[in-house]
C-alpha cells in the first residue's frame, strides 16, 4: 500500500477504502473487477481521488461499485441522504453503527407503539381526513411508522453487511 492519508476531514469514500487498506490504485482495480456491472467502465485512481475529495460530483453507479466492492452498504444511503437531490428528500438516513440487539429492541419498542395506536389511527382515518383534533394524534403515529420504516432500512442494511461479510 502507498503512503497512509493524514487528511483529517476524510469522506465517507475514503474511509471505507482505507478500511481495506486500499491504495486508490487497488481500490480501482478491486472496482474495475466488479462483474455485477457489466459495461462499467470502472473508476481511475485520479476518479476516485476527486470523488474521495469532493472535487467532483460522484455519480451513482460509482457509489453502487464502491458499496458493492468494498462490502459498504451504507455507502449508497449515505449518497441518497447527502448527494442525491431526490433522496435527500425522501430517503431515510440510516446509521450502521447500531448492533443488531439495538435495531431489534428499537423495532419491538415501535412495533408495540403502533399496536397500540392502530385503533386510534383507525378512528382518525375512518373519514378519509384528519381533523384539527386528530392532528396531533395523527402525528405522532406518523412519526412512530417512520421510525419503524427507518429501522427495517437498517436492519437490512445490516443484513446485507452481514451477507457480504460471509461471502
Amino acid at each position: 500500500m502507498g503512503k497512509a492519508s493524514v487528511k483529517k476531514d476524510k469522506s465517507i469514500y475514503q474511509l471505507a477504502r482505507e478500511e481495506l487498506h486500499l491504495s486508490r490504485a487497488a481500490a480501482t482495480e478491486y472496482i474495475e473487477g466488479n462483474a455485477d456491472f457489466p459495461g462499467m467502465s470502472g473508476i481511475s485512481a485520479y476518479q476516485l481521488e476527486k470523488i474521495e475529495n469532493g472535487k467532483v460530483t460522484v455519480q451513482p453507479e460509482d457509489v453502487i461499485a464502491m458499496a458493492k466492492r468494498y462490502g459498504k452498504p451504507e455507502l449508497r444511503n449515505h449518497y441518497c441522504t447527502n448527494e442525491c437531490p431526490i433522496g435527500m428528500m425522501d430517503v431515510p438516513k440510516i446509521t450502521c453503527g447500531s448492533s443488531i440487539h439495538e435495531i431489534l429492541v428499537s423495532m419491538a419498542v415501535s412495533l408495540r407503539n403502533v399496536n397500540h395506536s392502530k385503533i386510534r389511527l383507525m378512528e382518525i382515518l375512518e373519514d378519509s381526513s384528519v381533523s384539527a383534533e386528530e392532528a396531533e394524534d395523527f402525528k405522532k403515529i406518523s412519526d412512530e411508522l417512520e421510525h419503524i420504516s427507518m429501522t427495517i432500512e437498517a436492519l437490512q442494511l445490516w443484513c446485507e453487511k452481514m451477507k457480504v461479510a460471509s461471502e
